[in-house]
């Protein structure tokens, strides 16, 4: 009973000082269209699923569609930052670079070109290889889902002239 008092206290105090749980952003237009990704982008498949979760509705033509997402550069890498006097990895950054623009079917240019990057440093070791891979995939998930994120910011913030 008192730690029930303690969390409405504590939601309470919460909702007096502003704070808001995050939820989706608010797109201000009807159709989408998604082009310049490669194949089995995990970037696209993952806006779709965003993009779906929202009244717009995503068109294969790009010259049907309001607004068109445009994949500029999708790439994903990884590079050595540290490692012993022997040559084995210690430490690896894992990068993602997407670029991008938001325009009207017609070409207008309602975001200029994004060039978004993030990265991730992640220790290795040879003994737990196997487990570091599965590490670097959830850093990369991570990565994306961030991404994600700031492109449907991006897309809530589009504004088309009537």
């Amino acid at each position: 009973m008192m730690q029930r008092r303690a969390v409405l206290l504590g939601l309470t105090a919460l909702t007096g000082c502003g704070f808001e749980l995050r939820h989706e952003p608010v797109l201000s237009f009807q159709t989408l269209a998604l082009t310049g990704f490669p194949p089995e982008s995990p970037l696209a498949a993952g806006l779709k699923r965003q993009i779906k979760r929202t009244p717009v509705q995503l068109v294969e033509d790009p010259a049907r569609a309001q607004v068109v997402l445009e994949a500029l550069r999708e790439y994903r890498d990884r590079t050595v930052v540290a490692s012993t006097s022997v040559g084995q990895v210690r430490e690896w950054s894992l990068r993602l670079q997407f670029d991008y623009l938001i325009r009207t079917a017609a070409g207008e240019l309602l975001v200029p070109k994004v060039e978004l990057r993030l990265s991730r440093d992640m220790n290795f070791t040879e003994t737990d290889a196997l487990a570091k891979e599965q590490e670097a995939a959830n850093l990369y998930g991570a990565m994306h889902s961030d991404a994600i994120a700031q492109v449907m910011r991006r897309l809530a913030a589009v504004r088309l002239q009537n």
